[in-house]
């Protein structure tokens, strides 16, 4: 039998909570990377996210905004005209996520390009 070794990775939690499963529960949401990807350029009002999030349906987009903007990652901003519109923004936590997105995104990619690369 083989000797059991030591987990040399540092750990990820103080025991009581992990900050990988906080991160993961927000990217993991249904739509949220794109969200925030397509924030990433710069304010965006709902109709445009929608438009730039084809599949998304109306609903989705408003639940997922609503919980991004709970938790500091969008600020909603209203604007003062007539009718009265509505910007949403990356926050500064928001701009944060965007290296993971991208990080993502490249690993993807490369999984794409290798995708069957392994003999059975």
């Amino acid at each position: 039998m083989l000797k059991r070794r030591r987990n040399q990775a540092p750990p990820l939690d103080d025991g009581t909570h992990c900050p990988v499963d906080e991160c993961m529960k927000l990217l993991g949401g249904s739509w949220t990377p794109y969200i925030i990807w397509h924030l990433s350029a710069g304010p965006r009002r709902f109709s445009e996210l929608e438009s730039d999030i084809p599949p998304i349906s109306a609903k989705v987009l408003s639940t997922r905004l609503k919980e991004l903007c709970t938790k500091g990652v969008v600020i909603r901003t209203v604007q003062p005209t007539s009718p009265p519109s509505v910007d949403y923004t990356l926050s500064e936590l928001g701009r944060e996520l965007l290296p993971v997105i991208k990080a993502i995104v490249d690993v993807g990619t490369r999984l794409k390009r290798t995708a069957g690369a392994c003999p059975d």
